[in-house]
């Protein structure tokens, strides 16, 4: 059963940082462009950064040089290392196939907030 859980969220103030875990139980991981995506309240859905199978990565403009994502395919785990979070990045965090192919997880809180 394909199933994708988030987790790692929470709130943190401006300048902090958190890092966010996906466990992506579906089928030839190991070779699926995986990516981070958030929605913003009232906004819609937005790709964040991807990884290859490889392992190379893609930012979105906003949050290149802050964000970090990563994977452990023997995990099958991706990672989202977010640091100097700003108010902006506040949003519920999914991961999916760079397709977004499965369906979504409940996704992951993140508050960036004083």
């Amino acid at each position: 059963q394909v199933q994708l859980v988030e987790s790692g969220g929470g709130l943190v103030q401006p300048g902090g940082s958190l890092r966010l875990s996906c466990v992506a139980s579906i089928i030839m991981f190991r070779s699926r462009d995986m990516a981070w995506y958030r929605q913003a309240p009232g906004k819609q859905r937005e790709l964040v950064a991807s990884i290859t199978g490889g392992g190379d990565t893609d930012y979105a403009e906003s949050v290149k040089g802050r964000f970090t994502i990563s994977r452990d395919n023997a995990k099958y785990t991706v990672y989202l290392q977010m640091t100097s979070l700003k108010p902006e990045d506040t949003g519920v965090y999914y991961c999916n196939s760079k397709s977004g192919l499965f369906m979504w997880g409940q996704g992951t809180q993140v508050t960036v907030s004083s």
